[in-house]
């Protein structure tokens, strides 16, 4: 492929500073089956290529789903002649430090391909799973779901870069509802859709599955009884499946440079910080470190290289509670002047590559789970998002979680349904006061991450610890 796309581009006749090609293809499927009976059975392949053109400072996209050289060079011209267009009313002259050359290759770590599993076999899993879940006959709706993707890039410019990416991903998720007259209760398995990863069959392949299919199940049940979360201030302690959402939303999504600058408010909105906060602002405690590292194996957002072909590398984004560099591309840095990261991203081949979060991770501290609730007089533990609430500058938030436990004199006590908490990113982010240490630190992933127009949903994956938040705002449904 290197090959055919170098040689369209040295045939190209426009006369642009650069020209990039991005080609795309990628098979993905979709089987999910609710209370035992299969709903979906979807296979889909899309390919295509994206061209960028650099032109008088101002770059131009067109894209095509042909790779014949004579759809290429039609898509060119387009570009070329809307970079040109573009050119008189630029806001910001590009060069090409913006596209620098870049040459390697990337492969997603697996074990088992995507291929060991029939679509039948993998139908019979997912029944099984449901009905597993089915452990009382309150439980009124089951549901379990596997997607995969396999997916394959490769960038070349007109000043000698050649990248070849390959990415294999499965996700899975699987829940149930219960209902006991007018309460109703669901659970999942650690919030919708969080089990995203780069992998093969293997990340199935767990001792404890059924159990855990089994025990998630069980809680649906347990959560019809419970008592509602009490309405107080108190020490809250997130798994890090609610942790997930936490960054994404209030860490990743105001970090984004695009919407510092303006460029997403009348869509996905905007930001409390501004290019001035960047090296001074104190965003959270000194127990607050955040990397953007697209290194970790087999987390979802992981790659060598973002859509522009800018080498990714791992990178503290707040150190120490202080903010360092925010979510942006090689041209929004130079927009902003402030520091940032390789995150141009695309859903796909017909989409220009923005700036989007990716692997966005809290690192460890030092406690261990049973040290931290041991040192909590009163306090509650939430476990799994249910809901989210935050305004368009990632500033006031709201999030509820599905399963909760009372926190007693440094014990887990009663379970407690409906919890929820409310806070604005600064005081919450300042609030933190433990962290947990590597053993209690998980990642997981969404492919949903919703930007753009026209919309991108992309996939972006999240790691972090357990952590503990000083005198927060917790709150039962019923209020």
């Amino acid at each position: 492929m290197w090959s055919e796309l170098t040689k369209a581009i040295a045939k190209f006749d426009i006369p642009a500073d650069w020209i990039g090609i991005r080609a795309v293809k990628e098979t993905a499927s979709n089987r999910y089956v609710r209370d035992g009976i299969p709903q979906a059975n979807g296979k889909s392949t899309t390919e295509g290529a994206m061209i960028e053109v650099l032109v008088n400072g101002c770059l131009g996209y067109a894209a095509t789903n042909s790779l014949e050289f004579a759809s290429l060079a039609a898509t060119a011209q387009i570009a070329y002649k809307q970079a040109l267009a573009a050119s008189k009313w630029w806001i910001y002259p590009f060069q090409e430090t913006e596209r620098p050359k870049v040459v390697g290759e990337y492969n997603s770590p697996y074990l088992e391909p995507l291929d060991t599993l029939s679509p039948g076999e993998i139908n019979d899993l997912l029944v099984r799973m449901c009905r597993t879940l089915k452990v009382h006959e309150k439980i009124v709706q089951t549901t379990a779901s596997i997607s995969t993707s396999e997916r394959e890039s490769w960038f070349v410019s007109s000043n000698g870069s050649e990248v070849y990416q390959k990415f294999i991903s499965l996700g899975s998720n699987y829940g149930a509802i219960a209902q006991d007259g007018a309460i109703v209760q669901q659970r999942t398995n650690n919030g919708w859709q969080a089990h995203c990863y780069q992998g093969g069959w293997e990340l199935l392949r767990q001792e404890n599955l059924w159990q855990r299919v089994q025990q998630v199940g069980e809680q649906a049940i347990e959560l019809l009884t419970a008592a509602e979360c009490p309405n107080i201030r108190t020490n809250l302690v997130l798994a890090p499946d609610q942790m997930m959402l936490q960054i994404h939303e209030s860490i990743g999504h105001p970090l984004e440079i695009d919407r510092i600058l303006g460029d997403e408010r009348n869509y996905a909105g905007g930001s409390f910080v501004t290019t001035d906060d960047f090296g001074q602002l104190v965003y959270g405690s000194p127990l607050m470190n955040i990397t953007f590292d697209p290194t970790v194996p087999g987390e979802y957002a992981s790659y060598a290289f973002d859509d522009t072909g800018a080498v990714a590398t791992r990178e503290y984004v707040i150190k120490e509670g202080v903010l360092q560099r925010g979510l942006g591309s090689l041209e929004s840095q130079a927009r902003a002047g402030i520091p940032g990261v390789a995150c141009a991203r695309a859903c796909s081949w017909n989409r220009p590559a923005i700036d989007r979060m990716a692997n966005l991770n809290l690192e460890p501290g030092n406690a261990t789970f049973d040290e931290i609730i041991s040192g909590i007089e009163h306090g509650v533990y939430m476990e799994s998002n249910r809901s989210w609430s935050i305004d368009d500058r990632r500033y006031k938030f709201q999030f509820g979680c599905e399963y909760a436990k009372l926190i007693e004199n440094g014990q887990l006590t009663k379970t407690l349904r409906n919890p929820n908490y409310r806070a604005t990113t600064p005081e919450f982010w300042h609030s933190l006061i433990k962290v947990g240490d590597t053993h209690s630190w998980q990642m997981y992933g969404t492919p949903y991450c919703g930007k753009g127009e026209p919309n991108q949903a992309i996939w972006v994956g999240h790691g972090s610890p357990v952590c503990v938040f000083a005198d927060i705002e917790v709150f039962g449904g019923g209020s």
